[in-house]
């Protein structure tokens, strides 16, 4: 049982520290309370569909980017529906410029510099929730639980400031 009370408190800390570097909000913990027996894979596969739409979304955005006449009112619709799916999929990347700055945005290499940011950023958000999911699958196979309320996550307030455009 050592073990699981090892794996138990790493779960834990990482927990936190996606709490403390913003990468998970109180929104994300209610997530986690809409998981259950019924259905135990609720917030992966609810993050697998983030995961899927957003990287749908970078590829049409790259690709409306790499066009020879950017059209920005098609960037523009890409980059909202992107901020709609992380919103309704109640995830926060800070690195999506507003809407507004898109249209202000008129180099096709502003908009590059832009959505580099924003690929990175994804690719950053995604690697740690992989490796929170993957912290809570050796726990399980360890014959532990991740039940919340066994697990006492420290969710203290945002440390990470907010990227300005």
């Amino acid at each position: 049982m050592e073990g699981v009370a090892q794996l138990q408190r790493q779960l834990v800390d990482y927990s936190t520290s996606l709490f403390q570097e913003g990468f998970l909000d109180n929104q994300f913990t209610q997530l986690q309370q809409l998981q259950d027996e019924s259905n135990p894979d609720f917030v992966v596969e609810v993050v697998n569909l983030f995961f899927e739409d957003s990287e749908r979304l970078l590829n049409e955005l790259t690709k409306a980017l790499d066009q020879p006449s950017v059209d920005f009112k098609k960037v523009d619709s890409h980059v909202h529906q992107l901020k709609g799916t992380l919103v309704h999929k109640e995830f926060k990347m800070s690195a999506l410029p507003s809407a507004t700055t898109v249209r202000s945005i008129t180099l096709k290499g502003n908009c590059l510099n832009c959505l580099q940011q924003v690929k990175e950023e994804y690719s950053l958000v995604k690697n740690k929730l992989e490796t929170l999911f993957k912290l809570e699958q050796q726990l399980l196979a360890a014959g532990g639980s991740v039940a919340l309320d066994e697990m006492q996550i420290r969710t203290p307030p945002l440390q990470r400031e907010p990227r300005t455009w």
